[in-house]
């Protein structure tokens, strides 16, 4: 008998002793969206906005197909929860509310995954676990995770038009992201830095290893490969786009349609995988299944059903809790409107911000508008640093970033961005127990600990933005001998 059949009328049947089992998970599941419903929206908001992320919509229907192509590994089978996987799932858990003090979404997605992933386990038992654990763990990919990888991404694919354009002998000036020829300059942006095709690479080449490869190593190696050359491949891409630049006489007519020419150079790069991954196909015989008939097996006790479907979500619930009633307390603490920079005059208003932060206008000389957000002091890392990036323009498409440095303040680097039209430019920092940060790991650390533990400094975003590009850089860093915590 197999775990799901079909019937003469074409409906799906599910045998008595998946039924009550999978109605427990149905519930519990649903109770889990609700409780991380906050990382669900942050998921989907990035898969629309982003390129890099826009394949995760395909991902659930992949995961549904790939389990009902497996269905029949279930033949045999029967539910058989597993109470020790609540021991799995406390440490998901606890890295939930780390990652969330921290500021990390990814990290919060993770570990709700996690969860979810001990909760299927918990209730349908390891059997049936290890049956559909391609399809499960597919479901990864839903996570829009990756984005710490862009500055390493740009710091290698400007090195490779570096060597290549010595290589060719093309005489060149580069400055940290941007490299200038005598037809014009090339700034290899974030949205270039090739974070799409990686992504997606890694997606297409879990799949397409799944399909065709039945043994680990063939898998392993086909997806080590497939994740190497999207990398390589995208450095030959912008080091195509320079030398076109170059032939044409024009940085701006090379340039053009580097997007396009990125969308056809990465088809060409998953179809050079797909034939090479084919003289190795091992997809001639169907995933196994289980032979033993257990026909007429009694289903698992409700009791024992109810152990994990139960005590997982009671977790999740419990540190999500936790989480919202220290930051609602800290949110109830005023804040304190910092005084003006030198040679600035406040702007009327103030704007309200998360987490019970204020946002302060001010204008300065030479056409600078400085804006500072200041939240409570208890306040975790994420609206802090979101209302960075959103005041920064650092969520702007396209937007160039980078770093300047001011020997002698505090802190010495600041953000640099400037918007694609070139019509603005900000420079930004983070001030912190008194002292500026341009913001890492350590910055995070020391806010998830004030968070908890409690601290008197209010942490605050300074952003300086001007209009224009021809002397933007030279007039903010003059205005940031101004900026004093």
């Amino acid at each position: 008998m197999s775990a799901t059949t079909t019937t003469s009328r074409g409906q799906l049947h599910v045998p008595g002793r998946y039924r009550g089992a999978l109605a427990v998970l149905a519930a519990a599941l649903l109770l889990m969206a609700l409780v991380f419903h906050a990382e669900i929206a942050a998921a989907v908001q990035v898969w629309a906005a982003s390129t890099a992320y826009n394949h995760c919509f395909l991902i659930l229907p992949i995961a549904i197909w790939l389990a009902w192509d497996r269905r029949g590994r279930l033949r045999g089978l029967t539910p058989a929860p597993d109470a020790r996987a609540i021991g799995l799932a406390i440490p998901c858990a606890i890295v939930w509310l780390a990652a969330d003090r921290l500021g990390v979404m990814e990290g919060r997605q993770l570990a709700a995954m996690g969860m979810v992933q001990a909760l299927i386990l918990g209730v349908l038992g390891w059997p049936v676990y290890r049956a559909m654990i391609a399809p499960l763990l597919y479901l990864v990919f839903l996570i829009p995770f990756g984005g710490f990888l862009v500055p390493a991404l740009q710091q290698f694919t400007t090195d490779f038009v570096d060597v290549g354009l010595n290589l060719l002998g093309i005489a060149y000036y580069r400055h940290g992201y941007t490299v200038e020829i005598a037809q014009g300059a090339f700034h290899i942006a974030q949205a270039c830095a090739g974070l799409r095709f990686l992504i997606a690479a890694i997606a297409f080449s879990v799949l397409y290893a799944l399909l065709i490869f039945r043994s680990t190593g063939r898998r392993l190696s086909f997806i080590i490969i497939s994740v190497a050359v999207p990398v390589v491949a995208n450095g030959f891409r912008a080091l195509g786009i320079v030398l076109l630049g170059h032939l044409l006489g024009s940085a701006k007519a090379g340039a053009t349609d580097h997007v396009l020419y990125g969308y056809i150079f990465f088809s060409i790069v998953l179809f050079i995988l797909i034939l090479l991954g084919l003289p190795f196909r091992q997809d001639s015989v169907r995933p196994g299944a289980n032979t033993v008939s257990v026909e007429g097996a009694p289903p698992p006790a409700l009791a024992t059903t109810l152990r994990p479907a139960l005590a997982i979500p009671a977790a999740a619930i419990m540190v999500v809790g936790i989480a919202t009633f220290v930051s609602a307390e800290a949110a109830a603490t005023p804040v304190t409107l910092p005084p003006a920079p030198a040679g600035c005059s406040r702007l009327p208003g103030t704007q309200p911000l998360p987490a019970g932060g204020r946002a302060i206008r001010y204008a300065c000389a030479q056409g600078i508008t400085a804006t500072i957000a200041v939240f409570p002091p208890r306040t975790d890392p994420k609206p802090v640093f979101d209302a960075r990036r959103a005041l920064s323009l650092q969520d702007t498409r396209e937007a160039f970033i980078s770093t300047i440095h001011i020997p002698g303040a505090d802190p010495p680097d600041w953000t640099l961005v400037t918007t694609k039209s070139g019509h603005h430019t900000t420079a930004s920092a983070l001030f912190i127990d008194g002292h500026g940060t341009n913001g890492n790991l350590r910055t995070r650390l020391k806010l998830a600990w004030t968070d908890l533990f409690g601290h008197p400094t209010q942490p605050m975003a300074v952003v300086l933005e001007v209009g224009g590009a021809a002397t933007a850089q030279a007039r903010l860093q003059a205005a940031i001998g101004n900026i004093k915590q």
